[in-house]
């Protein structure tokens, strides 16, 4: 009798993380759902990134983050192998996240704004989209990464300031060096 009603709980209990998992599928469906609309005006945004990268009022050190990060995703050197399920690829992911919100905090105003008339992009979806895509990533990522442009342009002024180098460089290129 014991074992026939433990029998029936374990039974239950199978039954209940099934509908449980079920849930949890249900609701990671639902939240991939609300990206479908950005899905659709990806082919949009992909000409604004374009128009955004030809301008020249555009800064070349936000350029250079989508660069750096489209060289991350084609060198195919991963912070975490594509081997492990799911965090394989979360990586690359977050790399494409974060470059694309270092490039768009970078472009002027006056400018994306000017982009987005002339390509007929929804302002408000756009910010949404944005948005949504943001919080994709941890806020204290966010943040520490929103300073490393500031921290780069501050280490080359220092590093200009000090005169290395020129230094360096002479050095190098002294006669006899291995270089």
């Amino acid at each position: 009798m014991a074992r026939a009603s433990r029998v029936g709980r374990e039974d239950r209990n199978r039954a209940g993380k099934g509908r449980r998992e079920q849930r949890i599928g249900l609701r990671r469906l639902l939240g991939w759902a609300a990206f479908v609309p950005l899905a659709t005006r990806a082919p949009a945004y992909g000409r604004l990134f374009w128009e955004l990268i030809r301008d020249e009022r555009t800064p070349r050190g936000r350029k250079a983050i989508l660069a750096a990060a489209l060289g991350y995703l084609v060198v195919g050197r991963d912070l975490v192998p594509d081997d492990l399920p799911v965090l394989g690829g979360l990586d690359d992911l977050v790399v494409v996240i974060l470059a694309v919100d270092l490039f768009l905090d970078g472009v002027p105003e006056d400018v994306l704004e000017e982009k987005l008339d002339d390509l007929g992009i929804d302002r408000t979806a756009f910010a949404e989209d944005v948005s949504r895509i943001r919080r994709l990533t941890p806020a204290p990522l966010r943040r520490i990464v929103r300073r490393a442009p500031d921290l780069v342009a501050f280490a080359g002024d220092t590093l200009h300031a000090s005169g290395l180098g020129p230094r360096v460089r002479a050095w190098i290129n002294k006669e006899g060096s291995l270089a």
